[in-house]
């Protein structure tokens, strides 16, 4: 690669941290998400286990000799490792020889299958997540408020500049896949649903070798589309299929799909954030269903841009996703976690960020400006429950995430105001 051309990606900082601290890294994720482009820059020479040259050779010699495709200049790539699942134990084999870090990076788009693996790699091989672009890495968000800084309450007040809903809607359809970064609309929205098709149709069987009625899966994409941003239980994904498309599904069946569209990396949810808050106030055990990008909903939904501008609610859900998945991915950077809370009195906040030091902060996500009094309100009334509790740890800071603010700031209530557009990790 000419790696004057390079993006810069936001995990960069994590892989080079990696490489000083580990033998060997695995770079997982989405395919299409930038992972084998990364791993690349990061790279002094590499190896394509899935390229069909000489009718797949690299394959085949990693097969017969694991060993031998290993040698090369370090960092050394290996691509889509999980073609040939004993490269694991060559990998871990070879850190074990030495003490030397930065060997091998190793990139997947499904997580490890354990058939033919005999060692974790655990202490050897460090795993590193990836996703797709975030607003900031695709050059959509200006950057002007870190999310760290404002985590730890170094903010600085500043005017972001008027954004249009159309430019929102845009981001959405178009995704974070770095493919679809400079190509017009129309045809960027044609690469989500290609990517879902792709995966059902190649990968679900050559992630363990089980035949799947593929067909049902691709049903259970729609409900879960439906469902985007959202709590929905398995039994109502059951009968969501049942109504929509005549179609029986029990509920096992829908787990073990679960199961694979997250291994695959389709799906991303947000775990529920209830141990840290020693409340008395009882809280849901539920995920908050993502795709791992919000442009996959969008095109499940075949959701065009005239569509969102005229069903707000479901470009709220959307946007929603859009928001989480960048946090996530700023978050990620400085160590901190993101989580959702929901308890049994209905009250919500719709993204929580743990750090490391175990301190949290609580985050409302709003379309538009004209729905921040309502959020901060909401977010300052759990505040105060939770601090009612004499175990109660409360947080830190409050903050609504929003699309069509033009400024951010700090209210006099102390909630502070952030556009999405604005914001880096």
């Amino acid at each position: 690669m000419d790696k004057s051309e390079y993006r810069f990606r936001i995990v960069d900082s994590k892989i080079k941290d990696y490489l000083s601290a580990f033998g060997a890294i695995c770079i997982e994720g989405p395919k299409w998400c930038g992972k084998t482009w990364t791993s690349s820059f990061h790279s002094n020479s590499e190896i394509y286990i899935g390229s069909p040259e000489g009718n797949f050779q690299n394959r085949r010699l990693a097969e017969l000799s694991p060993l031998l495709i290993l040698e090369g200049t370090q960092p050394r790539l290996i691509d889509e490792w999980q073609e040939v699942p004993q490269l694991w134990d060559a990998i871990r084999f070879e850190v074990d020889k030495d003490n030397k870090k930065g060997k091998y990076i190793m990139t997947g788009s499904a997580t490890q299958n354990h058939k033919g693996i005999l060692h974790s790699g655990a202490g050897r091989i460090a795993k590193i997540r990836m996703r797709p672009m975030s607003l900031y890495e695709s050059g959509d968000s200006s950057g002007k408020i870190s999310l760290k800084d404002l985590c730890y309450n170094n903010f600085k007040q500043a005017m972001t500049g008027e954004v249009e809903l159309k430019k929102i809607i845009s981001y959405i359809i178009r995704g974070g896949w770095p493919a679809n970064i400079d190509m017009e609309l129309e045809k960027a929205a044609l690469l989500p649903m290609e990517y879902l098709n792709a995966v059902i149709d190649d990968d679900v069987y050559r992630i363990d070798g089980i035949k799947r009625d593929t067909k049902k899966m691709k049903l259970l994409l729609r409900p879960l589309a439906r469902n985007e941003s959202t709590t929905v239980t398995n039994k109502s994904l059951k009968n969501d299929v049942k109504s929509i498309d005549d179609e029986d599904i029990d509920v096992d069946t829908i787990a073990s799909y679960l199961d694979i569209f997250d291994r695959l990396f389709i799906t991303d949810n947000q775990q529920p954030f209830s141990t840290k808050i020693r409340s008395s106030v009882r809280v849901k055990q539920a995920e908050k269903r993502h795709f791992s990008d919000p442009s996959l909903a969008c095109a499940l939904l075949k959701a065009t841009p005239d569509m969102l501008l005229g069903d707000l609610e479901t470009l709220g859900f959307l946007f929603e996703a859009l928001c989480e998945r960048d946090l996530r991915i700023y978050a990620d950077s400085f160590g901190a976690t993101l989580y959702h809370y929901q308890d049994y009195q209905n009250k919500e906040i719709d993204a929580v960020i743990e750090l490391p030091d175990g301190e949290w902060c609580a985050f409302e996500i709003k379309l538009g400006a004209n729905q921040i009094d309502v959020a901060a309100e909401n977010l300052l009334s759990i505040k105060k429950d939770i601090e009612k509790d004499e175990n109660g740890k409360a947080p830190k800071v409050l903050c609504v995430i929003c699309g069509m603010s033009s400024a951010a700031y700090q209210r006099e209530d102390g909630v502070y105001v952030v556009p999405i557009t604005a914001l880096r990790e």
